[in-house]
């Protein structure tokens, strides 16, 4: 028997290529309400309820509405939010199975996942690891910067460059209150937030994140740590640093739930650039969606990826 799950807000860019990639299976059955009756909770909560799991792409004050909602309506529908809303909230679990040892375990038992986003996800493969074994201190200064497609940036933003409103690539976040700055730190277990800028090319989808700091004689360290953590993993691989060299290119991984890592820099300084690359509406969103909804319902953890 097939298994119910609800899109809420599967007319947004994540929403739709969730819907696609579900669409494809016969093992999902997807619960669908009218769409004039998308924003009425009444029909909302009776969708969420009929489904095993419900999947929400919505901004994050609806997020955490209609989270409380089906709190006070009783409906204990098992929950991924795919919105910031929840990514540090008390009682979620932390959607990135690769995360640590146990995290697979944790996602597969949880009853309310947050979906982590495409910067931080990024950002946390490569420093997690490398924080556990003690490469990086929790209090290193860390930079971090990269390019993402306009698409990460929402409805609006797509709007702006589709339009022609938005020409050419541009940095933002310099204020230093980027909304994945709380998770970056929290799942990196670093003891402060490091100092990000991200920034926006003209070209829809793709992703290339930079870490950079300074690791005096850990190069080789840092690389034995990413490999030694990510063995064997299906959509997380660490590759040679010439395979990112001379140009990292964000859309190289674009329609796969893949991610690459590599260990960049200059040797004899210590100077390092930790590279990250993936598909921000995959592995960045969609895709990683997918793969924890696949773990919930006890399923092959590829499926439809």
């Amino acid at each position: 028997m097939a298994h119910k799950v609800f899109i809420d807000g599967d007319v947004g860019t994540t929403g739709l290529q969730i819907r696609e990639r579900l669409e494809r299976r016969g093992d999902i059955a997807l619960v669908r309400i009218d769409p004039s009756l998308r924003k009425d909770n009444a029909a909302r909560l009776a969708a969420f309820a009929e489904a095993e799991v419900a999947i929400l792409c919505l901004p994050d004050p609806a997020a955490k509405e209609i989270v409380a909602a089906c709190d006070g309506a009783g409906v204990k529908t098992r929950l991924i939010d795919a919105s910031t809303a929840h990514r540090t909230a008390s009682g979620w679990t932390f959607g990135f199975p690769e995360l640590a040892a146990g995290q697979r375990d944790a996602i597969r038992s949880a009853t309310q996942v947050t979906n982590p986003g495409c910067w931080s996800t990024c950002a946390i493969a490569l420093l997690r690891p490398l924080v556990d074994a003690g490469v990086v201190a929790p209090d290193a200064p860390i930079a971090i910067s990269g390019v993402s497609g306009y698409s990460g940036g929402g409805k609006a933003m797509i709007e702006e460059f589709e339009s022609g409103a938005v020409a050419g690539s541009f940095l933002y976040g310099t204020s230093q209150a980027h909304k994945h700055l709380p998770e970056i730190a929290a799942y990196s277990r670093l003891a402060h937030a490091p100092v990000f800028v991200p920034s926006v090319g003209q070209y829809a989808q793709g992703m290339a994140v930079a870490v950079e700091l300074h690791l005096p004689g850990g190069m080789a360290r840092a690389e034995e740590a990413l490999r030694a953590h990510y063995a064997g993993e299906r959509f997380v691989t660490v590759v040679d640093a010439a395979q990112h060299q001379p140009r990292v290119m964000p859309q190289a991984l674009n329609g796969t739930n893949r991610m690459e890592l590599s260990v960049q820099g200059n040797p004899e300084t210590g100077a390092a650039v930790l590279v990250a690359v993936l598909d921000n509406l995959g592995k960045g969103a969609s895709g990683a969606a997918v793969q924890n909804l696949n773990l919930m319902l006890g399923l092959d953890e590829g499926a439809g990826l």
